[in-house]
Protein backbone atom coordinates (compact mmCIF):
# COMPACT_ATOMS: atom_id res chain seq x y z
CA UNK A 1 0.00 0.00 0.00
CA UNK A 2 0.95 3.26 -0.99
CA UNK A 3 2.37 5.01 2.18
CA UNK A 4 1.01 8.58 1.60
CA UNK A 5 -1.87 8.45 4.37
CA UNK A 6 0.08 9.83 6.87
CA UNK A 7 -2.23 12.64 8.28
CA UNK A 8 -1.27 15.80 5.97
CA UNK A 9 -1.18 13.79 2.99
CA UNK A 10 -4.71 13.34 2.88
CA UNK A 11 -5.93 16.65 3.75
CA UNK A 12 -7.22 19.29 1.06
CA UNK A 13 -5.57 23.16 1.38
CA UNK A 14 -7.42 25.29 -1.11
CA UNK A 15 -9.42 28.19 -1.61
CA UNK A 16 -7.26 29.18 -4.12
CA UNK A 17 -8.33 31.04 -7.52
CA UNK A 18 -7.72 30.30 -11.02
CA UNK A 19 -5.68 32.73 -13.06
CA UNK A 20 -5.25 33.20 -16.87
CA UNK A 21 -2.05 30.80 -18.57
CA UNK A 22 0.91 32.63 -18.75
CA UNK A 23 3.89 32.41 -21.51
CA UNK A 24 7.12 33.78 -21.93
CA UNK A 25 9.90 32.69 -24.99
CA UNK A 26 12.06 30.15 -24.13
CA UNK A 27 15.56 31.01 -25.53
CA UNK A 28 17.95 28.13 -25.03
CA UNK A 29 17.84 24.58 -25.99
CA UNK A 30 17.01 21.92 -22.88
CA UNK A 31 16.27 18.43 -23.71
CA UNK A 32 14.38 19.02 -27.41
CA UNK A 33 13.60 21.78 -30.05
CA UNK A 34 15.64 24.02 -31.03
CA UNK A 35 15.28 27.71 -29.32
CA UNK A 36 12.92 26.02 -26.64
CA UNK A 37 14.19 25.55 -23.21
CA UNK A 38 11.30 23.03 -22.03
CA UNK A 39 12.31 23.63 -18.19
CA UNK A 40 11.05 27.18 -18.39
CA UNK A 41 7.60 26.47 -20.52
CA UNK A 42 4.42 27.08 -19.04
CA UNK A 43 2.90 25.13 -21.65
CA UNK A 44 2.74 23.03 -24.68
CA UNK A 45 1.57 25.79 -26.91
CA UNK A 46 4.71 28.15 -25.78
CA UNK A 47 7.09 25.57 -26.59
CA UNK A 48 5.70 24.96 -30.37
CA UNK A 49 2.80 22.81 -29.15
CA UNK A 50 2.31 18.60 -28.97
CA UNK A 51 4.29 17.71 -31.71
CA UNK A 52 7.45 19.98 -30.67
CA UNK A 53 6.66 18.80 -26.72
CA UNK A 54 6.41 14.94 -27.99
CA UNK A 55 9.83 15.22 -30.45
CA UNK A 56 11.46 16.62 -27.53
CA UNK A 57 10.14 14.12 -24.90
CA UNK A 58 11.22 11.42 -27.56
CA UNK A 59 14.98 12.67 -27.69
CA UNK A 60 15.16 12.98 -23.59
CA UNK A 61 13.95 9.53 -23.97
CA UNK A 62 13.45 8.45 -20.23
CA UNK A 63 11.70 9.94 -17.29
CA UNK A 64 11.79 9.88 -13.74
CA UNK A 65 9.17 9.08 -10.75
CA UNK A 66 8.79 8.42 -7.55
CA UNK A 67 6.34 6.78 -4.93
CA UNK A 68 4.17 5.43 -7.38
CA UNK A 69 3.70 1.87 -6.36
CA UNK A 70 2.05 -0.27 -9.83
CA UNK A 71 -0.91 -1.50 -7.95
CA UNK A 72 -1.79 1.95 -6.85
CA UNK A 73 -4.68 3.97 -8.73
CA UNK A 74 -3.62 1.64 -11.57
CA UNK A 75 0.18 3.68 -11.85
CA UNK A 76 1.54 0.22 -13.68
CA UNK A 77 -0.82 0.43 -16.56
CA UNK A 78 -0.02 4.45 -16.76
CA UNK A 79 3.43 3.53 -16.58
CA UNK A 80 3.35 0.60 -19.08
CA UNK A 81 0.93 2.71 -21.69
CA UNK A 82 3.06 5.70 -21.76
CA UNK A 83 6.11 3.81 -22.23
CA UNK A 84 4.66 1.93 -25.15
CA UNK A 85 3.10 5.20 -26.37
CA UNK A 86 6.18 7.42 -26.67
CA UNK A 87 8.82 4.68 -26.21
CA UNK A 88 10.05 6.33 -23.24
CA UNK A 89 11.97 4.82 -20.44
CA UNK A 90 10.36 5.50 -16.82
CA UNK A 91 12.65 5.07 -13.68
CA UNK A 92 10.37 4.39 -10.89
CA UNK A 93 12.37 5.26 -7.75
CA UNK A 94 11.03 4.36 -4.22
CA UNK A 95 7.61 3.26 -5.31
CA UNK A 96 6.11 2.82 -1.31
CA UNK A 97 8.09 6.22 -1.00
CA UNK A 98 5.68 8.85 0.88
CA UNK A 99 4.65 12.34 -0.34
CA UNK A 100 7.90 13.69 2.53
CA UNK A 101 10.17 11.75 0.69
CA UNK A 102 9.29 12.87 -3.15
CA UNK A 103 10.03 16.32 -1.67
CA UNK A 104 13.63 15.06 -0.11
CA UNK A 105 14.62 13.40 -3.50
CA UNK A 106 14.05 16.96 -5.14
CA UNK A 107 16.69 18.23 -2.58
CA UNK A 108 19.10 15.28 -2.26
CA UNK A 109 19.03 14.66 -5.93
CA UNK A 110 19.00 18.32 -6.97
CA UNK A 111 20.72 18.45 -10.15
CA UNK A 112 22.09 14.91 -11.02
CA UNK A 113 20.43 12.66 -13.43
CA UNK A 114 18.62 10.67 -10.75
CA UNK A 115 16.26 13.51 -9.70
CA UNK A 116 12.93 13.35 -9.88
CA UNK A 117 11.24 14.95 -12.87
CA UNK A 118 7.41 14.96 -11.49
CA UNK A 119 5.96 14.09 -8.24
CA UNK A 120 2.46 12.91 -7.07
CA UNK A 121 1.50 13.99 -3.45
CA UNK A 122 -0.35 14.59 -1.12
CA UNK A 123 -2.21 18.64 -1.28
CA UNK A 124 0.08 19.69 1.94
CA UNK A 125 2.99 18.22 0.52
CA UNK A 126 2.00 20.67 -2.62
CA UNK A 127 1.81 23.90 -0.84
CA UNK A 128 5.23 22.87 0.82
CA UNK A 129 6.89 22.21 -2.67
CA UNK A 130 5.44 25.15 -4.10
CA UNK A 131 6.58 27.70 -1.21
CA UNK A 132 10.40 25.88 -1.57
CA UNK A 133 10.68 26.68 -5.23
CA UNK A 134 10.77 23.34 -5.70
CA UNK A 135 7.79 22.86 -8.79
CA UNK A 136 7.95 24.39 -11.90
CA UNK A 137 4.96 26.29 -13.24
CA UNK A 138 3.53 24.52 -15.80
CA UNK A 139 -0.43 24.17 -17.02
CA UNK A 140 -1.76 21.08 -19.07
CA UNK A 141 -4.16 21.22 -22.13
CA UNK A 142 -7.06 20.78 -19.75
CA UNK A 143 -6.35 23.45 -17.57
CA UNK A 144 -9.33 25.00 -17.65
CA UNK A 145 -11.38 21.69 -17.24
CA UNK A 146 -9.53 21.55 -13.80
CA UNK A 147 -11.42 23.31 -11.27
CA UNK A 148 -10.14 26.66 -9.53
CA UNK A 149 -10.31 25.13 -6.09
CA UNK A 150 -8.30 22.28 -7.42
CA UNK A 151 -4.79 23.84 -8.61
CA UNK A 152 -2.23 26.77 -8.13
CA UNK A 153 -3.11 29.57 -9.98
CA UNK A 154 0.75 30.06 -11.64
CA UNK A 155 0.28 25.70 -12.39
CA UNK A 156 3.04 24.61 -9.69
CA UNK A 157 0.78 22.14 -8.58
CA UNK A 158 -3.08 20.48 -9.49
CA UNK A 159 -5.36 18.05 -8.48
CA UNK A 160 -4.87 14.33 -10.29
CA UNK A 161 -7.40 11.61 -8.86
CA UNK A 162 -9.01 11.05 -5.27
CA UNK A 163 -12.23 9.65 -3.62
CA UNK A 164 -14.74 10.47 -1.15
CA UNK A 165 -15.44 9.07 2.13
CA UNK A 166 -17.65 6.07 1.89
CA UNK A 167 -18.53 3.02 4.28
CA UNK A 168 -18.07 -0.56 2.90
CA UNK A 169 -19.97 -3.47 4.61
CA UNK A 170 -20.58 -7.29 4.46
CA UNK A 171 -23.44 -7.37 2.55
CA UNK A 172 -24.46 -11.06 3.49
CA UNK A 173 -23.89 -10.81 7.19
CA UNK A 174 -26.31 -7.45 6.92
CA UNK A 175 -28.43 -8.96 4.25
CA UNK A 176 -32.01 -7.98 6.24
CA UNK A 177 -30.86 -4.67 7.53
CA UNK A 178 -27.56 -3.28 5.82
CA UNK A 179 -26.21 0.15 6.97
CA UNK A 180 -27.13 3.11 4.63
CA UNK A 181 -25.55 6.26 6.93
CA UNK A 182 -23.44 7.16 9.63
CA UNK A 183 -26.40 7.27 11.99
CA UNK A 184 -27.20 3.46 10.81
CA UNK A 185 -23.96 2.38 12.44
CA UNK A 186 -24.71 3.19 15.64
CA UNK A 187 -27.13 0.42 15.91
CA UNK A 188 -26.73 -2.54 18.21
CA UNK A 189 -26.14 -5.34 14.94
CA UNK A 190 -22.90 -3.37 14.32
CA UNK A 191 -21.22 -4.23 17.32
CA UNK A 192 -17.78 -4.93 17.05
CA UNK A 193 -17.75 -4.61 13.66
CA UNK A 194 -17.01 -1.13 12.61
CA UNK A 195 -13.47 -0.29 11.33
CA UNK A 196 -11.36 3.06 10.38
CA UNK A 197 -8.29 2.76 8.09
CA UNK A 198 -5.82 3.75 10.55
CA UNK A 199 -5.64 6.44 13.33
CA UNK A 200 -7.39 9.59 12.73
CA UNK A 201 -4.44 11.62 14.23
CA UNK A 202 -1.79 10.60 11.55
CA UNK A 203 -4.06 8.67 8.82
CA UNK A 204 -5.71 10.50 6.07
CA UNK A 205 -8.32 8.28 5.46
CA UNK A 206 -9.42 8.52 8.95
CA UNK A 207 -9.38 11.75 9.33
CA UNK A 208 -11.51 12.06 6.88
CA UNK A 209 -14.11 9.68 8.33
CA UNK A 210 -14.35 11.90 11.62
CA UNK A 211 -15.03 14.72 9.02
CA UNK A 212 -17.64 13.15 6.86
CA UNK A 213 -19.11 11.95 10.17
CA UNK A 214 -19.28 15.54 11.63
CA UNK A 215 -20.95 16.59 8.31
CA UNK A 216 -23.59 13.96 8.79
CA UNK A 217 -24.24 15.21 12.22
CA UNK A 218 -24.69 18.96 11.70
CA UNK A 219 -21.56 20.01 11.28
CA UNK A 220 -19.23 21.68 8.75
CA UNK A 221 -15.50 22.30 7.47
CA UNK A 222 -15.54 25.17 10.20
CA UNK A 223 -17.17 22.31 12.83
CA UNK A 224 -15.70 18.29 13.18
CA UNK A 225 -16.99 18.14 16.79
CA UNK A 226 -19.87 16.21 15.48
CA UNK A 227 -17.47 14.22 14.04
CA UNK A 228 -15.56 13.45 17.33
CA UNK A 229 -18.82 13.40 19.25
CA UNK A 230 -20.01 10.60 16.84
CA UNK A 231 -17.36 8.29 17.06
CA UNK A 232 -17.26 8.54 20.61
CA UNK A 233 -20.28 7.32 20.76
CA UNK A 234 -19.65 4.48 18.48
CA UNK A 235 -17.05 3.44 20.70
CA UNK A 236 -19.16 3.63 23.49
CA UNK A 237 -21.95 1.55 21.78
CA UNK A 238 -18.69 -1.07 21.08
CA UNK A 239 -19.44 -0.65 17.62
CA UNK A 240 -16.24 0.85 16.60
CA UNK A 241 -12.97 -1.90 16.88
CA UNK A 242 -9.13 -0.32 16.24
CA UNK A 243 -8.73 -2.56 13.56
CA UNK A 244 -6.36 -1.62 10.04
CA UNK A 245 -8.65 -2.28 7.52
CA UNK A 246 -7.40 -4.09 4.75
CA UNK A 247 -8.77 -7.24 1.89
CA UNK A 248 -7.38 -10.04 4.55
CA UNK A 249 -9.30 -8.82 7.55
CA UNK A 250 -12.60 -8.08 5.80
CA UNK A 251 -11.82 -11.46 4.38
CA UNK A 252 -11.67 -12.93 7.96
CA UNK A 253 -14.69 -11.29 9.20
CA UNK A 254 -12.50 -9.61 11.61
CA UNK A 255 -14.33 -6.40 10.40
CA UNK A 256 -17.94 -6.07 8.67
CA UNK A 257 -17.59 -2.17 8.02
CA UNK A 258 -15.08 0.15 6.41
CA UNK A 259 -14.97 3.34 6.60
CA UNK A 260 -12.84 4.34 4.20
CA UNK A 261 -11.90 6.04 0.75
CA UNK A 262 -14.50 4.69 -1.86
CA UNK A 263 -11.46 4.08 -4.01
CA UNK A 264 -10.04 1.97 -1.42
CA UNK A 265 -13.42 0.07 -0.50
CA UNK A 266 -14.23 -0.31 -3.91
CA UNK A 267 -10.73 -1.95 -4.56
CA UNK A 268 -11.70 -4.50 -1.23
CA UNK A 269 -14.90 -5.37 -3.36
CA UNK A 270 -13.05 -6.53 -5.94
CA UNK A 271 -10.04 -7.88 -3.85
CA UNK A 272 -12.65 -10.36 -1.96
CA UNK A 273 -15.02 -10.53 -5.16
CA UNK A 274 -16.61 -14.47 -5.00
CA UNK A 275 -15.65 -14.59 -1.01
CA UNK A 276 -17.58 -11.61 0.37
CA UNK A 277 -20.01 -9.60 -0.53
CA UNK A 278 -18.60 -6.38 0.25
CA UNK A 279 -20.95 -3.57 -1.10
CA UNK A 280 -19.76 0.64 -1.05
CA UNK A 281 -21.84 3.48 -0.71
CA UNK A 282 -21.06 7.16 -0.28
CA UNK A 283 -23.43 9.09 2.43
CA UNK A 284 -25.28 11.54 0.63
CA UNK A 285 -25.20 13.63 3.73
CA UNK A 286 -21.77 13.44 4.18
CA UNK A 287 -19.54 13.81 1.20
CA UNK A 288 -15.78 14.45 1.84
CA UNK A 289 -13.68 14.35 -0.54
CA UNK A 290 -9.84 14.48 -0.91
CA UNK A 291 -7.25 14.80 -3.95
CA UNK A 292 -3.88 14.15 -4.54
CA UNK A 293 -1.71 16.50 -6.39
CA UNK A 294 1.15 16.48 -9.71
CA UNK A 295 3.57 18.65 -9.89
CA UNK A 296 6.79 19.11 -12.01
CA UNK A 297 10.10 19.31 -10.81
CA UNK A 298 12.11 23.04 -11.19
CA UNK A 299 15.02 21.23 -11.82
CA UNK A 300 13.41 18.36 -13.65
CA UNK A 301 16.20 16.73 -15.71
CA UNK A 302 13.85 15.43 -18.56
CA UNK A 303 11.78 18.69 -18.60
CA UNK A 304 10.12 17.91 -21.74
CA UNK A 305 9.11 14.13 -20.97
CA UNK A 306 8.08 15.45 -17.39
CA UNK A 307 5.35 17.85 -19.45
CA UNK A 308 4.47 15.21 -22.21
CA UNK A 309 3.43 12.77 -18.99
CA UNK A 310 1.41 15.11 -17.38
CA UNK A 311 -0.16 15.90 -20.62
CA UNK A 312 -1.17 12.10 -21.36
CA UNK A 313 -2.10 11.77 -17.44
CA UNK A 314 -4.49 14.71 -17.97
CA UNK A 315 -5.63 13.05 -21.26
CA UNK A 316 -8.78 11.07 -21.73
CA UNK A 317 -6.61 8.54 -21.56
CA UNK A 318 -4.91 8.53 -18.64
CA UNK A 319 -7.84 9.77 -16.84
CA UNK A 320 -9.57 6.52 -17.69
CA UNK A 321 -6.82 4.76 -16.84
CA UNK A 322 -6.81 6.26 -13.21
CA UNK A 323 -10.33 5.38 -13.26
CA UNK A 324 -9.70 1.90 -13.98
CA UNK A 325 -7.73 1.94 -10.59
CA UNK A 326 -11.01 2.88 -8.62
CA UNK A 327 -9.42 6.45 -8.40
CA UNK A 328 -11.45 9.29 -9.31
CA UNK A 329 -9.68 11.72 -11.69
CA UNK A 330 -10.19 15.22 -11.02
CA UNK A 331 -11.47 15.93 -14.60
CA UNK A 332 -13.94 13.37 -14.20
CA UNK A 333 -17.28 15.95 -14.02
CA UNK A 334 -15.58 17.71 -17.51
CA UNK A 335 -15.15 13.96 -19.00
CA UNK A 336 -19.00 12.83 -18.13
CA UNK A 337 -20.29 15.91 -19.62
CA UNK A 338 -18.55 15.11 -23.01
CA UNK A 339 -18.83 11.73 -23.19
CA UNK A 340 -15.31 10.54 -22.82
CA UNK A 341 -15.54 8.89 -19.52
CA UNK A 342 -15.24 5.36 -19.44
CA UNK A 343 -18.50 3.66 -18.13
CA UNK A 344 -17.68 0.67 -17.50
CA UNK A 345 -14.68 1.45 -15.08
CA UNK A 346 -17.28 4.24 -13.90
CA UNK A 347 -19.94 2.10 -12.38
CA UNK A 348 -17.74 0.33 -10.46
CA UNK A 349 -17.49 3.28 -7.99
CA UNK A 350 -20.06 4.30 -5.70
CA UNK A 351 -22.18 7.06 -7.20
CA UNK A 352 -21.95 10.81 -5.75
CA UNK A 353 -23.50 13.95 -7.31
CA UNK A 354 -22.45 17.22 -7.78
CA UNK A 355 -18.71 18.33 -7.34
CA UNK A 356 -16.36 17.80 -4.66
CA UNK A 357 -15.78 20.85 -2.01
CA UNK A 358 -12.58 20.85 0.19
CA UNK A 359 -12.34 22.58 3.66
CA UNK A 360 -9.83 25.69 3.78
CA UNK A 361 -5.89 25.37 5.38
CA UNK A 362 -7.64 27.20 8.68
CA UNK A 363 -10.26 25.11 8.88
CA UNK A 364 -8.06 21.71 8.41
CA UNK A 365 -5.37 23.33 10.89
CA UNK A 366 -8.41 23.57 13.49
CA UNK A 367 -9.77 20.22 12.43
CA UNK A 368 -6.20 18.84 13.34
CA UNK A 369 -5.85 20.08 16.98
CA UNK A 370 -9.21 19.48 17.64
CA UNK A 371 -8.59 15.61 16.87
CA UNK A 372 -5.28 15.60 17.94
CA UNK A 373 -6.56 16.53 21.35
CA UNK A 374 -9.69 14.58 21.71
CA UNK A 375 -9.31 11.23 20.21
CA UNK A 376 -7.16 9.47 22.58
CA UNK A 377 -9.68 9.28 24.88
CA UNK A 378 -12.47 8.21 22.40
CA UNK A 379 -10.66 5.40 21.36
CA UNK A 380 -9.09 4.18 24.83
Amino acid sequence: MKNKYALGLGLSALGLVAAACGSSSGTSSNGGSAGVNWSTATSAQQGGGMSALVAAAKKEGQLNVIALPPGWANYGELISTFEKKYGIKINSQNPDGSSAEELAALQSEKGTSKEPDVVDVGPSFALLGAQKGLFAPYKVQEWSQIPANAKDPSGKWFYDYGGYISIGYNATAFASNPPTSFASLLQPQYRGAVALNGNPTSAGAAFGAVYAAALANGGSFSNIQPGLNYFKRLAQNGNYVPVQSSPAVIESGQIKVNIDWDYLNSAYAAAVKGRVNWKVFVPANAKYASYYAQAISANAPDPAAARLWEEFLYSAQGQNLWLKGFARPILLPAMQAAGTVNQTYLSLLPTVSGNPTFPTTAQLAQAQQLVAQQWPTISG
